[in-house]
């Protein structure tokens, strides 16, 4: 979907928080920056160069986004502060470029904070360019990373393997229960898996196949991340439970508006609450940056993935199923043979 980086803080963040996308960013552009403390900064004057607009649009900017660029880099230095900054610039340049003599307050903004106003400017041609530039370095790093696809990017995370392995025990668990307890027909497999999957994200899985346009023989489970996967498997196992209790208690298998109403007493219990919101945070907030989808039913739970998200699913530690797997075996045959 076109992405609206001036509109859109999530957005905005979702770039600066992925660190190889950054990098090849600061590649791409070659802008040169002042040393200074351990980091790259830029001056407010060079910033209003590079995007030839005037100091006084930069200032707007920043008292109406001040809280996101401080927090993504951009400072005001004061004192010995700025007598380090001068320092710095004099061994760098020889000069004490863009200084009067009565200056006592500068502004700086390092290379994140620099990025995070190109995504706000409009005024300015320059960082029009750039942020088209941003949004093709950030596919194009994602892809990288993932083989050229981000469909399956949740099988790049080491809880995958484990929460897929045990899910499809729980599973069996619960469509067990639906054939012995529940008196329908093969319609009830679909009918109540729908029900979780409504419960948990407010999708059905025909919903959520076109949102990731699957093919037809692809797996919806297959694309589910692990912290989804578990909240399914608990809810399986807990249903299967309850199913199991009320038919011993009855003596006979349940008719659907039975089983209608135990499902809604078992969704509405509030432990479920936290762990949904979680869930559908994860979910909502992953697509959106790595798979490039919006679960509209979802977007109030959109938010930045943090830095560690994108080393989860992208960094040197995610590696592809296949890798895993042959990881994975021997633990997997122990767990099985203690079925």
């Amino acid at each position: 979907m076109p992405k609206d980086l001036t509109n859109s803080s999530i957005n905005r963040q979702n770039v600066i928080n992925n660190k190889y996308a950054l990098a090849e960013i600061k590649k791409s552009i070659g802008i040169k920056c002042i040393q200074f403390n351990g980091k790259e900064v830029l001056l407010k004057e060079q910033v209003a160069e590079f995007f030839e607009v005037s100091i006084r649009t930069i200032e707007l900017y920043l008292q109406k986004h001040e809280a996101e660029l401080q927090q993504n880099g951009y400072e005001v230095l004061r004192g010995k502060s700025l007598q380090d900054l001068k320092n710095a610039i004099i061994s760098q340049y020889g000069t004490e470029i863009y200084f009067g003599t009565k200056t006592t307050i500068i502004s700086i903004f390092d290379f994140k904070a620099f990025l995070n106003l190109a995504m706000l400017i409009t005024e300015s041609e320059r960082a029009k360019l750039l942020r088209q530039l941003i949004l093709d370095v950030v596919i194009d790093t994602i892809n990288k990373r993932t083989g050229g696809g981000t469909k399956y990017i949740n099988q790049r995370d080491k809880e995958f393997i484990f929460s897929y392995f045990h899910e499809k025990n729980y599973r069996k668990e619960f469509t067990d229960a639906l054939k012995d307890y529940v008196d329908m027909g093969n319609f009830k497999y679909p009918l109540y898996t729908d029900k979780i999957y409504v419960s948990i994200f407010r999708e059905k899985a025909s919903d959520y196949r076109k949102v990731l346009k699957f093919q037809e023989k692809e797996s919806v489970r297959d694309t589910f991340y692990a912290e989804i996967l578990d909240l399914i498997s608990s809810y399986e196992c807990g249903f299967a439970d309850i199913l199991k209790s009320e038919y011993a208690k009855k003596g006979r298998r349940l008719s659907f508006y039975e089983t209608d109403s135990l499902f809604r007493q078992f969704e509405s219990q509030a432990h479920w609450k936290p762990l949904i919101n979680k869930a559908r945070q994860k979910m909502a907030s992953r697509d959106f940056a790595f798979r490039d989808v919006l679960h509209h039913q979802l977007t109030e739970y959109l938010q930045p993935l943090e830095v560690d998200e994108f080393e989860r699913f992208l960094g040197e530690k995610s590696k592809e199923l296949a890798d895993r797997l042959e990881e994975a075996k021997d633990v997997m045959k122990r767990l099985k043979d203690r079925e």
